[in-house]
């Protein structure tokens, strides 16, 4: 019988060698994963195939966006009308395709960058969220900026929040970004351990503090699912990040799973950095492990950096 990771409601098995990757092709890494409406499943690679689409039950269906990106893609998110949002922090901009794999819209000047610390848009954005009664959309910038962008449907910029520092409504680091039924903004503010909820304006409602360098956010069935980063300084340091946690809408952690210590085995992780779920529930993870472990190997490799988890 398989082992069982999680508890409560949120109990999982491991599914092996999911999914089956096409010969000649290689994920690198995968910093991003979503699931759209019909259960399709796309990986965001730094590979040569940047977006891949499976079933899931694994099986390639077919890859799209070659030549578009830089290889430090960044963030994957499946919008309500099931187009998705691709952040790229090495030409600072958010692109949407449709499923078919055609480019529809990009925000942002192609390798660009705003003056670090500016404010302004972009510098190294890292995700991006559509609100859903309007269209705008709400992306995380980032890596050299502390901000939040807010943008109507049409692509022109309305106004932004946000500054570095560690008090309310400030940032150390903007990684990734989702908003609720309700329209409550979610920011993982990575470095400073905890996320942040505002209202569509930008005014603060919360912060959740209990939760180690939070990567990956993704909203399913009145929950939020969060990937945890490992610790800085390397997988000496067990019980800090590289595990998934599950909270419910006011904050209240409802599951965690993750072994001690990191792993490509069952219920292990090295670097989540994505994270994504279907209608059946069933979990899938994507992780930025060659980045974060594999080129520090000698020699270096390309490590497991996707799983998927079925709810039991």
């Amino acid at each position: 019988m398989s082992e069982i990771f999680g508890y409560g409601e949120f109990r999982y098995e491991h599914v092996p060698g999911w999914p089956t990757i096409p010969d000649g092709y290689a994920l690198v890494e995968c910093p991003g994963v979503a699931v759209d409406s019909q259960d399709n499943v796309f990986l965001l690679t730094r590979g040569a195939h940047p977006l891949m689409q499976f079933d899931t039950q694994g099986n390639f269906v077919k890859s799209f966006g070659e030549g578009l990106f830089s290889n430090r893609t960044h963030g994957l998110y499946a919008a309500g009308d099931d187009t998705l949002l691709v952040a790229d922090d090495g030409i600072h901009t958010i692109q949407r395709f449709n499923t078919a794999g055609e480019r529809l819209f990009e925000l942002g000047e192609r390798g660009k960058p705003a003056e670090k610390w500016s404010g302004a848009p972009f510098n190294r954005p890292t995700s991006a969220a559509i609100r859903p009664s309007n269209g705008d959309w709400y992306v995380s910038d980032g890596y050299g900026n502390a901000r939040i962008h807010v943008y109507d449907s049409a692509g022109e910029h309305k106004f932004s929040w946000g500054s570095p520092g560690i008090d309310a409504g400030q940032f150390m680091r903007p990684h990734n970004i989702a908003i609720d039924a309700e329209e409550r903004v979610y920011v993982a503010d990575r470095e400073a351990h905890r996320i942040q909820i505002f209202d569509t304006d930008g005014k603060f409602i919360a912060m959740w503090s209990n939760v180690h360098r939070p990567d990956a956010m993704t909203l399913w069935g009145g929950h939020i699912y969060v990937g945890e980063l490992n610790a800085i300084g390397g997988f000496d340091s067990p019980n800090m990040g590289h595990r998934v946690d599950v909270f419910d809408l006011d904050g209240e952690l409802v599951c965690r799973f993750g072994a001690a210590d990191e792993g490509e085995g069952p219920g292990e992780f090295v670097a989540p950095h994505g994270i994504a779920v279907d209608s059946e529930g069933s979990l899938y993870v994507a992780e930025v492990s060659y980045t974060i472990r594999g080129r520090h190997l000698d020699p270096p490799r390309e490590m497991r950096s996707v799983s998927k988890y079925r709810r039991v």
